[in-house]
C-alpha cells in the first residue's frame, strides 16, 4: 500500500504558510514555513514544508538557516524535489541576504572603527569553510577605495602574496591598508602565522609610506582586531 502524506492543503488553515502569513503577517512564520513559501511546491510524497524541514536539517554541523549557507547546489539537489531551478533559487536568496546586510553602506564609506569593518564583511565571510584573505585600500580620510581578494586557502590557512598586496596599494594610491581574513573554525584568535605576516606587512608598509591600519580576523559573529589588541 502506498504511504500517505499530509499535503499543505490538507493541513489546518493555521498550519498553512500562505494562509498563516495573510492572517498573522510574515513575521509569524517559522523558518521552515518561510522556506516552504519560497519553494512553492513539493513532490508526490513530500510537501514543500517537509522539503523545507529536510533542508534546514541537512548540514551535519550547522542546523537551521545557518546550515543553508554551508551547502552547495549539488548538496541541495540531493534532496528529492530540489532540482537545478530550486537549487539556484536558494543560492540566489542566500546571496541576496548577504547583499542586504551591506546595503546600508555606499561605495565611498568612511570606516570609523574595527567594529564597523567587521559588520560590513561579516555575512560575506563567516559562513566560508575555507580561509579568504582580503585587502582593503583606503585614502587619507579612511574612505574605502577598493576591496580585493588576495588569496583563498583551505580550512586552516591561506597564502598572503605580499608583493601583489603592495603593487595594488601603490597602483590605487592608497594611504592606508587593512588586512581582513576569516577563520572557518569560528574562533577569531590569531595564529602564530597571522602575527608573523602582520608584522612583516606593517614593516614593509612603513618603508613605503602605506600604513597597515589593522588586521581583522572574522569568526562566527565575532572578530579580532590587532589594532584594538595593540598588536600593531
Amino acid at each position: 500500500m502506498e504511504q500517505q502524506f499530509l499535503r499543505i492543503k490538507d493541513r489546518p488553515v493555521k498550519e498553512r504558510p500562505y494562509e498563516k502569513c495573510l492572517e498573522f503577517g510574515v513575521e509569524a512564520l517559522s523558518d521552515g514555513e518561510l522556506l516552504a513559501v519560497l519553494l512553492r511546491t513539493g513532490t508526490r510524497n513530500h510537501s514543500s514544508l517537509e522539503l523545507a524541514w529536510q533542508l534546514l536539517d541537512m548540514h551535519p554541523s550547522y542546523k537551521g538557516l545557518e546550515g543553508l549557507f554551508h551547502l552547495s547546489l549539488e548538496e541541495f539537489q540531493k534532496i528529492p524535489g530540489i532540482g537545478t531551478v530550486k537549487g539556484i533559487q536558494l543560492l540566489c536568496i542566500l546571496e541576496l541576504s548577504r547583499r542586504l546586510s551591506r546595503s546600508g553602506f555606499d561605495e565611498a564609506y568612511e570606516f570609523q572603527s574595527p567594529d564597523e569593518i567587521a559588520a560590513f564583511y561579516m555575512e560575506d565571510m563567516r559562513h566560508l569553510d575555507y580561509e579568504k584573505v582580503q585587502l582593503l585600500l583606503l585614502n587619507g580620510k579612511h574612505r574605502l577605495l577598493k576591496t580585493m581578494t588576495l588569496s583563498t586557502g583551505d580550512s586552516n590557512s591561506a597564502f598572503v602574496p605580499v608583493k601583489n598586496l603592495f603593487s595594488e596599494a601603490l597602483r590605487s594610491e592608497a594611504v592606508y591598508m587593512i588586512l581582513l581574513h576569516n577563520h572557518p573554525s569560528g574562533c577569531p584568535e590569531p595564529s602564530k602565522e597571522d602575527l608573523v605576516i602582520t608584522k612583516r606587512i606593517k614593516e614593509a608598509g612603513d618603508l613605503l609610506g602605506i600604513s597597515l591600519s589593522d588586521h581583522i580576523i572574522i569568526g562566527d559573529r565575532c572578530y579580532f582586531s590587532m589594532r584594538e589588541e595593540q598588536l600593531l
